[in-house]
């Protein structure tokens, strides 16, 4: 098993939390699913199985990458709603992110709240949890923007 901290500093840099939101379907009621996963390389596939065995939950998954310049890697992921508001949520409440990604946890976590008071069955609901989506992306679209030189390398 790997400590807290670092996992919160795995998580600052590898880390991701992300909500997948899909419309309303005449078959189908509107989905969202929230999923936080680290990604590494494939030679640090031990260290994603010791991430998962301190949550308690989640898999590790292979996940093969043929662009060019960019090797095959392991995926941990714990994308279960009962796991997100039971573990992932308590757990970076009580250690806290230290990067430009603990918006982004704020967010994911306001959003797994509005869907376990089931406020995605809604329009104007769905419509907010859209809207606080975006949120997540701007906050990173703007983070990149404003540490990044036209040619591409940190200011």
């Amino acid at each position: 098993m790997v400590s807290a901290d670092y996992i919160v500093g795995l998580t600052d840099g590898e880390g991701c939390f992300y909500v997948n939101v899909k419309d309303r379907n005449p078959r189908w009621a509107p989905f969202v699913q929230n999923h936080f996963y680290i990604k590494l390389r494939e030679d640090n596939k031990q260290l994603l199985e010791e991430v998962k065995e301190s949550f308690g939950c989640g898999a590790v998954y292979f996940q093969k990458d043929n662009r060019p310049n960019h090797a095959n890697c392991y995926r941990f992921e714990i994308n279960s709603h009962k796991n997100i508001l039971e573990v992932v949520i308590p757990f970076f409440e009580k250690h806290p992110l230290r990067s430009l990604k603990e918006k982004d946890f704020e967010i994911f976590r306001e959003i797994a709240f509005a869907v376990k008071r089931e406020e995605h069955k809604t329009e104007k609901g769905f419509s907010n949890i859209k809207k606080m989506k975006l949120q997540m992306q701007e906050n990173r679209t703007r983070w990149m923007r404003e540490n990044r030189s036209s040619s591409g390398n940190a200011k």
